[in-house]
């Protein structure tokens, strides 16, 4: 049987906190339990609203109800889709993520000394009893108003409960509508990537655009340098060329969930669709334009509500989605809500990356069978035929009885153009991916590969770090001592006038310049996350007399955008740099003012220059987190880990840092053994989406 809330409270002693614990009745207890929870920082405020709410509405529920329903909202805010009710109860701290790491203050019950009383058989029934809790079979109108939705061992809000159905419906639909591939898909898949060959490496992009044309429905997956963005381009072209040939030109769209992204992509698709060996008018049908998410569907403000959706589909064709792991369940379910039926999907992401910040990993999810591959004979047969590619040699593992419909449809990139087998980086990639601790710091510390490098820290005023961050290392990196050393060396005369080209290059070359190097930090408070960093950097550099002033704005200051500015044309992770110009006219011309200059990522290498005075969501960016890093790649990257275990250090983090590394990478230790602890925790987000899959195979 389980106790009651007042039977798990401390006792009444001379200790204040815990006088103020006396039982109030079962869900006032369990409320004033929450409270003192809230203030600890183990719960959100969020949480505790929520749950008194429903206190409200049903208030002589039981409190095992509301304490399921404040732990649910806990794992939303952790990324969890769902609170899974055994694992929980199994590992209550590894579950939850709480308490935080070292704080276990005496006078306050933990969570994990609340959930061991508890029993998972007992804990399920009195949810299913509960007014607040719809059963996942129960289609019923009453069913459909209740705030809670139990299915099996997984515990919903109703809204990520709606959202995963959603998505799970949308795609069944698209995995059987079978499109009819061109009767001469093999030509056209030898003349965008040549002949196959039958001694080299299985050609996994051409692989890829011939699924895709078979389904409304791929996603292509790949770690970085895989060329997913040179597939997505011939698979345009795949597309497109019959379309136009039959004078019906598919409407295309590109999309990426977050600003930068989709500059990134515009400029990389623009490069490529050039170079391609297609017509004229086909080439022409290939847009460039990359858009966000959010302004595909037309976002409206101060809703979660889209001015596209079931009622008013997207006036599209084909949708490519880059960057695809960044997106949470609540966008997906929209997205897949407003195509059209007829339309093509295809989504591009590396599955190992970190996953959005919000609820879900739904690329994560969708891919989970992608490294064995698991199609099906007839898949198999079906590639070989069109592709002339040999897959009896490739490892893959099959699919004989038909358990995995979605796999089908899912190609992984597996040879890295940028990070092949002489690649430290590389290597230490894959040893952290697979979860591989003691070979990732072998790696770094038997100093096999020029691209890697380590620092460890002896105190936390440790000079070396300065020293690291403005000057680099002997061997080629370089700090940030070297784009403000462009900027004052290749600074044009200030007699030129500001309309002259010269500026736009110059701003260009520091631009450039400041992408040699970028510190990365998987926390945002404390001496070792992006604010302290931040403000300790700018601090050397005045020291250095690299910058004239650490006021909010000086010549070199680098800001990161942290919000769409569609005014300016500005996205969420644009970096920019202030720079000294002419002014233009007044009574102030040919004086030196600020502004800041943004690339373009237009593919033509345009620069923008926008006046201090209007760019309201930047900071400073000497620093910035592993999560706004990606989409971004820096010549040498270096990560500085925090000096304390946290929920946040995973192996995901860490290989996206790595990974963010064109050429080297460098990893900043406070304190030996965070590292190795990182690499093996693994992101597990919680959610139902593929196991209604299983389940119903």
């Amino acid at each position: 049987m389980s106790r009651s809330f007042a039977d798990l409270l401390p006792k009444a002693s001379d200790d204040e906190s815990l006088m103020n614990l006396a039982p109030l009745g079962h869900a006032n207890d369990l409320l004033l339990l929450l409270t003192r929870w809230v203030e600890r920082g183990w719960l959100r405020a969020l949480d505790k609203a929520f749950v008194a709410f429903l206190h409200e509405l049903a208030p002589d529920d039981d409190p095992l109800v509301l304490l399921a329903a404040a732990l649910t909202s806990h794992q939303l805010g952790h990324g969890h889709v769902c609170l899974d009710l055994f694992e929980t109860l199994k590992e209550p701290d590894f579950a939850l993520s709480l308490p935080p790491e070292g704080d276990l203050q005496s006078g306050v019950l933990l969570p994990s000394q609340v959930l061991r009383t508890l029993e998972g058989a007992h804990w399920c029934k009195v949810l299913a009893s509960s007014r607040l809790v719809a059963l996942a079979v129960d289609k019923g109108e009453e069913a459909q108003q209740r705030p809670l939705v139990l299915s099996g061992k997984r515990l919903y809000l109703r809204r990520y409960w709606g959202y995963e159905r959603r998505i799970d419906e949308a795609l069944r639909q698209r995995l059987a509508e079978h499109e009819t591939a061109p009767a001469d898909l093999g030509e056209r898949l030898a003349g965008l990537f040549g002949p196959a060959s039958k001694t080299g490496p299985i050609d996994w992009q051409k692989l890829a655009c011939a699924l895709a044309t078979r389904s409304a429905f791929s996603i292509v997956t790949g770690g970085p340098g895989t060329g997913k963005t040179t597939t997505v381009v011939r698979l345009l072209a795949l597309l497109q060329a019959p379309a136009v040939e039959a004078g019906k030109p598919l409407r295309i769209r590109l999309a990426a969930p977050t600003g930068k992204a989709a500059a990134r992509l515009t400029e990389s698709i623009s490069q490529q669709v050039r170079t391609l060996d297609v017509t004229d008018a086909v080439r022409e049908r290939i847009p460039c334009e990359v858009t966000t998410v959010h302004r595909l569907l037309g976002s409206r403000p101060g809703t979660r509500h889209f001015r596209h959706h079931r009622g008013n589909r997207l006036p599209l064709d084909v949708l490519v989605v880059d960057e695809a792991s960044m997106i949470d369940l609540e966008m997906m379910a929209n997205l897949l809500d407003a195509l059209p039926t007829h339309a093509r999907l295809v989504l591009l992401g590396d599955k190992d990356q970190l996953a959005s910040v919000e609820a879900g990993a739904v690329l994560g999810d969708l891919c989970r069978d992608a490294e064995e591959g698991w199609y099906s004979p007839q898949t198999l047969a079906w590639l070989e035929s069109v592709s002339g590619e040999d897959l009896t040699a490739s490892d893959l593992k099959q699919d004989l009885d038909g358990a995995h419909p979605l796999a089908q449809q899912v190609v992984m990139l597996r040879h890295s153009r940028r990070f092949g087998e002489g690649s430290g980086i590389g290597q230490l990639a894959r040893r952290v991916n697979a979860q591989q601790p003691e070979q990732a710091r072998q790696l770094l510390s038997q100093g096999q590969y020029d691209d890697l490098f380590t620092l460890a820290l002896k105190s936390e005023h440790d000079g070396t770090l300065e020293r690291l961050l403005l000057d680099g290392l002997p061997a080629g990196p370089q700090g940030y001592r070297h784009y403000l050393s462009v900027m004052r060396q290749l600074r044009p005369a200030i007699s030129r006038p500001l309309e002259d080209h010269c500026w736009a290059d110059w701003a260009r070359d520091v631009l450039s310049a400041f992408d040699e190097f970028q510190l990365l930090c998987a926390v945002r408070k404390g001496p070792w996350g992006v604010e302290g960093l931040n403000l300790r950097i700018t601090a050397a550099l005045l020291r250095a007399r690299l910058i004239e002033n650490d006021h909010l704005w000086y010549e070199g200051r680098p800001v990161l955008m942290t919000r769409n500015d569609y005014g300016l044309g500005l996205m969420n992770g644009d970096i920019g740099i202030a720079l000294k110009l002419p002014e233009r006219d007044g009574p102030d011309a040919g004086k030196q003012v600020l502004r800041v200059a943004f690339p373009r990522n237009d593919g033509q290498g345009g620069v923008r220059f926008v006046l201090p005075s209007r760019l309201n969501d930047v900071e400073t960016v000497y620093a910035m987190t592993v999560h706004k890093s990606q989409g971004s790649e820096f010549t040498h990257t270096a990560l500085i880990l925090p000096d304390a275990l946290n929920p946040v250090l995973t192996k995901e983090l860490v290989y996206t840092a790595i990974t963010r590394g064109k050429r080297w990478f460098s990893l900043i230790e406070p304190r030996a053994g965070i590292f190795e602890e990182a690499v093996r925790r693994k992101v597990k987000r919680l959610s139902g989406l593929m196991l209604e899959w299983e389940q119903a195979e």
